[in-house]
């Protein structure tokens, strides 16, 4: 199995088994909305964070199958994560998306797969719709006391 049809294997799967997904509407949890109207892919996240450490991610969308299965491996990737882990983690994937080549693709995991979509630029706010957000709900939560 060469690269590239082991990135469309992951893609695919995150796709239709998506990690995540489904909103708690709970007060601990911090809510951010996201679209991207050039194509109509719309975005919900929740972030809850515990002692600088991200407890919980949840996803909720519509949209093409690079943005939701991408918020899938967002929210797998990053739970677990501090709050200084995730924002460079979300640098590099923006970076990577982009085309610059000196990120740390352990720390990427499975979002790794998404390294392709560099090639139709058109895709990249597809591809980044749901980091955006959760980048977003990060800095929300950390600049109004650090937790919720």
């Amino acid at each position: 199995m060469d690269l590239n049809t082991l990135y469309r294997t992951v893609i695919m799967d995150n796709y239709k088994n998506p990690k995540n997904k489904g909103l708690k509407h709970t007060d601990d949890y911090h809510f951010v909305h996201l679209n991207n109207p050039s194509c109509g892919d719309e975005m919900n996240v929740e972030l809850k964070i515990e002692d600088g450490k991200i407890v919980g991610i949840n996803q909720d969308g519509h949209g093409c199958s690079i943005s939701m299965s991408s918020a899938s491996v967002m929210s797998d990737v990053l739970t677990g994560k501090t709050v200084e882990e995730a924002l460079k983690i979300i640098n590099d994937f923006y970076e990577m998306v982009k085309g610059v080549d000196d990120i740390d693709e352990e720390a990427l995991g499975e979002a790794i797969a998404y390294m392709g979509v560099r090639q139709f630029p058109a895709r990249i706010k597809c591809a980044t719709l749901s980091w955006k957000a959760i980048e977003k709900a990060i800095e929300e939560v950390t600049s109004n006391g650090g937790e919720k």
